[in-house]
């Protein structure tokens, strides 16, 4: 798998456990396969990775080192990004820390 396109996401506002569990369905997968997939899936980082998947493409297809129909999910991976921090207000005048999560989302293709 010499040759290969990269495409990444930074700084997606979902958590990296819930990014994960939608990679993990695409991974290995054909592009087509995997765009269909994602259609149809309930979870919110569906769409940013279907989103991810069609700029990988677009890379590959600006390049044209690559045969775009043969296309295959070779390497997907989700990284944490920053913490934001916040704070919700409780009882007796206390805190509560709010921990708003970001992913790195980062896919390579290659052709079969």
């Amino acid at each position: 798998m010499a040759d290969q396109v990269r495409a990444s996401a930074r700084f997606v506002r979902q958590a990296p456990y819930k990014v994960r569990q939608v990679v993990d369905l695409v991974r290995g997968m054909g592009v087509g396969e995997a765009q269909r997939l994602l259609a149809f899936s309930r979870r919110s980082a569906a769409k940013t990775i279907s989103k991810l998947l069609k700029s990988a493409v677009a890379n590959a297809e600006e390049t044209g080192k690559l045969d775009v129909d043969s296309l295959f999910v070779a390497r997907m991976w989700v990284d944490e990004g920053p913490t934001w921090k916040r704070w919700t207000p409780r009882a007796m005048g206390r805190g509560t820390p709010i921990r708003k999560r970001t992913s790195h989302v980062t896919v390579e293709l290659a052709e079969r």
